[in-house]
């Protein structure tokens, strides 16, 4: 049974720093690649960041570029998403999932199979 669980949100001020990690079971976490998205109320789930297998490849949204780091330790089953310099349009429930297909070529969300249950970054202005 594949689980991916979210930590590391929290409530913080602008221009604060945050890291969350996205721990992996019940797969071959090393060959996947991996993503993050975020949804903010009302709106829709939007892609964030997204890593291939080997950590090679990174990708990135562009309100996140620059800001934003995706990473991971395949020993660890574990993948991070370390955000700087966060605003208050950061705001939202943080979610990892798992891709499936060719990273380069399609990160939309039904590119990503199995979902976290999400954790809640709040950034107060």
């Amino acid at each position: 049974q594949v689980q991916l669980v979210e930590s590391g949100g929290g409530l913080v001020q602008a221009g604060d720093s945050l890291r969350l990690s996205c721990t992996a079971s019940g797969l071959p976490f090393g060959s996947y690649n991996m993503g993050w998205f975020r949804q903010a109320p009302g709106k829709e789930r939007e892609f964030v960041a997204a890593i291939s297998w080997s950590g090679s490849s990174t990708y990135y949204a562009d309100a996140v570029k620059g800001r934003f780091t995706i990473s991971r330790d395949n020993a660890k089953n574990t993948m991070y998403l370390q955000m700087n310099s966060l605003k208050p349009e950061d705001t939202a429930v943080y979610y990892c999932a798992r891709h499936r297909g060719i990273l380069q070529r399609n990160r939309r969300l039904e590119d990503f199979d199995y979902w976290g249950q999400g954790t809640q970054v709040t950034v107060s202005s």
